[in-house]
């Protein structure tokens, strides 16, 4: 079998010496008639219609997946044999999916191990008892319909791309892998740093409760030990604890994470029975704390100006999956050569390996629920489920500094008065702040805004004196420059920072007409893009009492060509000259 062009470590802040990966050749099938289940399709040797393979984790729409197909089809399957290798054979193994679109029932030698909806969030199935020596068949049936009540983001709902929605994508589409723990791990663990106390609360959370059995955490910086601790299971597979970090002569004092100087602690959970490690993860965390202060937002209790580019994410051959982890390290780079300091990732929660480089270059990220498009119950429930798993899944990474639930009403068309709506806002805000204590949250990211820690304002006017009437705060709160109320019906947000979160979209000539497009008409080459832009970007940043701003955007999106970079990554003008005008 040929090698995998995603062959990677799929959670480079989660690391395990033993695993294996199951990317790579499958067997594919379209399932048109739903037959695939009653026909036994996930059981060796079953008849699939077709014969296709795919490259997985690549959906079967993008050209890198082999397949490269638009047809829509609500119920596709995968297939694939494998074998273990030795070093997988003991102790337990775990069977990982990064993602897959929407709904995914997962079957092993023909024996159903389970099901996840939900097409952004990370799941997993113990398969020690399933799964050992010899040849084994792993079966995956995922669906995928055009739902309004599915969060999809920017994929279309439509079998086809129109205006800003894209290619759909159906199916696997991050990694897929095996990895080897103990018989005792961490099933989940949270890292919350302090930032006054020099010290780092955490909680790990354990599959099974072992006799005599406790957890050894040991801190490092540049390779010196900075805390270690070791504390005892008792009656609960949950512990509690605060490491406190040394910083004498040898360490040189306490590291934070910044922006542009973002230092990382490593840290080793060890689980040991009977005084035996028995698992191994290695991880790391950041020193870091966002709070509001007035207007203003703080990181690490300083005045944090923000200069955000809105990222989409997506590639020309991989769609919403990247075609390598060079490329996601590549796009962290690239922001930042550009002069910005942090990126709104748009209609998507990214792929943990962007949120490894954001943590390790020093990024700051603000991840956004994936919208659906009608409000009704089960779109409540889906919403609040995959913002929830965003949140277990991403929790521990420093870069994350903002957690966006909702953008522009979508989902929510009728929010400036509607109270369902408002609730359901209000709901997804105060669940984040109990999920996650430790970061802001932008309500309803644009306008109409209800419950919200930030107020943002999104505004694609091409001229910077249009900007005037967001000269004070009450023309901010009660007016509506864009057209649109910037405060729901029965909130108020004095006092609050305030961020210019959608802007730009300058498009060029060379690339708009007939179904491509920008905003306000196109410039003719790369000196008028740079005029525009310099010229917008700096009415932005002048605007009185905000604290940052976010341009849109960072590439290409197919039909929607108002980038900084085209959709292969290849800048529109010099990275340098677009630094000097973020400057």
């Amino acid at each position: 079998m040929s090698t995998p062009i995603r062959a990677e470590y799929p959670r480079p802040d989660r690391v395990r010496e033993n695993w294996m990966t199951l990317n790579g050749q499958w067997d594919f099938a379209f399932d048109r008639e739903n037959c695939g289940k009653r026909e036994k399709w996930y059981a060796a040797g079953s008849a699939w219609e077709g014969g296709l393979q795919i490259e997985v984790p690549f959906p079967y729409q993008s050209e890198l997946s082999g397949i490269n197909s638009q047809e829509h089809c609500d119920t596709v399957w995968y297939r694939r044999a494998f074998a273990l290798p030795e070093g997988l054979l003991s102790g337990r193994r775990l069977l990982h999916f990064g993602a897959a679109d929407y709904k995914a029932e997962v079957w092993l030698d023909g024996q159903f191990l389970g099901s996840h909806e939900g097409g952004y969030a990370s799941f997993t199935f113990d398969i020690t008892d399933q799964c050992g020596p010899g040849q084994h068949t792993l079966a995956v049936r995922c669906e995928d319909r055009l739902d309004f009540d599915q969060p999809r983001g920017k994929q279309s709902y439509r079998p086809e791309p129109f205006a800003c929605w894209y290619t759909p994508v159906t199916g696997l589409w991050q990694s897929v892998w095996i990895e080897g723990v103990g018989d005792y791990y961490p099933q989940d663990f949270r890292l919350t740093p302090d930032v006054e106390n020099g010290a780092l609360n955490v909680e790990v959370s354990l599959n099974e409760l072992p006799a005599n059995g406790a957890v050894r955490l040991t801190a490092s910086f540049a390779g010196k030990v900075a805390a270690r601790q070791e504390i005892s299971f008792t009656t609960d597979r949950f512990v509690r604890t605060v490491l406190f970090l040394r910083h004498d002569e040898e360490i040189s004092g306490l590291h934070l994470w910044w922006p542009g100087n973002p230092c990382l602690y490593d840290l080793t959970i060890e689980t040991l029975e009977q005084g035996q490690v028995i698992d191994r993860v290695e991880t790391y965390f950041g020193l870091r704390k966002v709070e509001t202060c007035g207007d203003k937002i703080t990181l690490n209790n300083s005045p944090l100006y923000q200069r955000l580019i809105l990222d989409q994410g997506y590639w020309p051959d991989g769609l919403l999956t990247a075609p390598s982890a060079e490329a996601l390290k590549k796009d962290v780079e690239l922001t930042l050569a550009m002069g910005y300091n942090g990126a709104r990732k748009h209609q998507k929660f990214e792929d943990p390996i962007y949120l490894y480089w954001a943590d390790k270059l020093g990024l700051l990220v603000w991840s956004e629920l994936p919208s659906a498009y009608w409000l009704r119950d089960s779109e409540k429930r889906n919403l609040m489920r995959d913002l929830s798993e965003a949140i277990r899944r991403d929790y521990n990474h420093p870069s994350i500094i903002v957690w966006t639930p909702l953008n522009e009403s979508w989902g929510v068309p009728a929010i400036q008065s509607q109270r369902e709506a408002q609730r359901l806002n209000d709901c997804l805000y105060h669940m984040v702040h109990c999920l996650d204590g430790t970061r802001l949250v932008s309500g309803n990211d644009g306008w109409e805004q209800a419950e919200t820690d930030i107020v943002t304002v999104h505004d694609y006017t091409a001229w910077p004196q249009d900007l005037k009437g967001y000269g004070s705060e009450d023309q901010v709160l009660n007016g509506a420059p864009s057209g649109k109320l910037i405060t729901a019906q029965g909130y108020g947000h004095w006092g609050k920072p305030k961020i210019f979160s959608e802007f730009g979209g300058i498009a060029m000539a060379k690339d708009a007409g007939g179904e491509n497009w920008g905003y306000n008409g196109a410039v003719a080459d790369s000196d008028a893009l740079l005029e525009r832009f310099g010229a917008i970007t700096g009415g932005a940043r002048e605007l009185p009492g905000f604290c940052g701003y976010c341009y849109t955007q960072l590439t290409d999106v197919f039909q929607e060509v108002n980038g900084l970079l085209d959709m292969d990554r290849k800048p529109k003008a010099g990275l340098e000259e677009f630094r000097k005008r973020n400057s």
